[in-house]
């Protein structure tokens, strides 16, 4: 079963599109396109694509429930053509692929185990284990959504082990929800927080879409401003970066 909250979607919607449109010519998508990891329910991004025409989208899902919606919300969009989702693994799948970005909404619950109510969006036992996976692989561009609750710590800290710098990146608040509050990942969360490896508070958390890159056409490293915004210390390592 995809996974569906109308304002993560409609953030990351925005976010990508933003991204994609200011650095066009940087992350040069139009020739070769970009992959995705995750496909979910396929709103956001078929959005975007049918909001650039240019913009061609190869994606993978584990779900095959998930794929089969997905296809139907794409088709509905009018971009089957230029978003092509796969059922199947997106690093067996995306491998030799021309596209130099990966974007992604991936899951990020913070959990012992996948033993979830919907356990696709199990993150690993700090949340980012699929992050960190994608920021280890060979990609010069990741667009991705990075939860304040799912050690972004670790991650920011990955990703400038990796060469990777903070272009730029939007950040909103949102609130706990039904999956977030399952016991099992809000007792997760709360260590985490109380480590000093995440942050949320009684109710809400942060989500921000960034676009890390090794990308020589792309200055400038935002990777302290983005811990400042999910209301984190900054790590000493990329405040001195």
């Amino acid at each position: 079963m995809p996974f569906d909250c109308t304002a993560e979607s409609d953030h990351f919607a925005c976010s990508l599109g933003l991204v994609l449109r200011h650095y066009a010519r940087e992350l040069d998508w139009a020739d070769g396109g970009v992959v995705e990891l995750g496909t979910g329910d396929a709103r956001a991004v078929a959005e975007v694509v049918a909001g650039l025409p240019g913009l061609a989208v190869r994606s993978w899902d584990v779900d095959a429930a998930s794929v089969a919606a997905a296809r139907d919300v794409v088709a509905a969009h009018g971009v089957a053509d230029r978003y092509v989702v796969a059922h199947g693994d997106f690093f067996a799948g995306s491998a030799g692929t021309p596209a130099r970005t990966v974007v992604t909404n991936p899951p990020y619950l913070p959990a012992p185990d996948g033993d979830l109510q919907l356990p696709g969006l199990w993150g690993g036992p700090d949340g980012n284990a699929l992050l960190l996976r994608v920021l280890d692989g060979p990609w010069e561009n990741v667009v991705a959504a990075v939860a304040s609750y799912a050690d972004p710590v670790g991650t920011l800290q990955a990703a400038a082990d990796a060469g990777f710098r903070v272009a730029s990146f939007l950040a909103m608040p949102l609130e706990l929800g039904r999956y977030s509050r399952e016991p099992t990942v809000l007792r997760r969360i709360r260590e985490l927080v109380d480590a000093g490896r995440g942050w949320a508070d009684e109710d809400s958390y942060m989500v921000a879409v960034a676009l890390f890159t090794r990308s020589p056409r792309i200055t400038g490293d935002r990777s302290a401003e983005l811990a400042g915004a999910l209301q984190l210390p900054v790590v000493p390592a990329l405040a001195a970066a």
